[in-house]
């Protein structure tokens, strides 16, 4: 048995029969809006990374918001969203990505890993060039994320320098101007 991020009416977690393998993974539907939230709030334990997700659903930001399932619930999540860049020559587009993430209870499965794998494969077909993403410095770099930094690309937030990194999605295209994120209001 293994514990599935699923709600019953009194708030707990329930147990359901299956196995991680079973799981697919697809693009978010009507519909899946409050499994996503539940995922969102269990892996960081508060709302306002589900807020977040929520507010750029709500403003049309999503490029791309897969989800993972495992016997029809929710297990994990990833969104792309839009982000603008400064550069000497004025604004360009690139995208964002939220925390790759499963429930807890599914944590180190592969879950996360699929999902991003998934997603920056779909952004690379789309003809995307380059994702940024705040998150965790042993975890992104083996999807060959490295300090954004490295690039000369800047948060508009104030955090460590190793937590903040790019992607190319695009061989080259990071070779030039300086970047400095800016994130899409929601």
């Amino acid at each position: 048995m293994i514990l599935v991020c699923t709600t019953s009416k009194g708030g707990e977690d329930t147990i359901v029969r299956g196995r991680v393998d079973e799981h697919r993974i697809r693009p978010e539907r009507a519909g899946d809006e409050s499994g996503i939230r539940r995922v969102n709030e269990r892996a960081f334990a508060q709302s306002s990374e589900a807020d977040i997700v929520d507010a750029v659903r709500s403003a049309g930001a999503m490029t791309l918001s897969l989800v993972a399932l495992l016997r029809g619930e929710v297990v994990g999540h990833i969104l792309f969203s839009p982000v603008t860049a400064q550069t000497p020559k004025g604004n360009s587009m690139l995208l964002g990505s939220h925390q790759w993430l499963s429930c807890p209870s599914f944590r180190k499965t592969g879950i996360g890993s699929q999902l991003g794998q998934r997603g920056l494969a779909e952004l690379r077909a789309a003809g995307h060039e380059l994702v940024v993403v705040l998150g965790h410095p042993a975890y992104y770099p083996r999807f060959g994320f490295g300090k954004a930094s490295t690039y000369e690309i800047r948060s508009e937030y104030a955090v460590p320098d190793e937590v903040f990194m790019a992607l190319e999605l695009k061989p080259g295209v990071l070779r030039g101007p300086r970047w400095r994120r800016r994130a899409l209001p929601a």
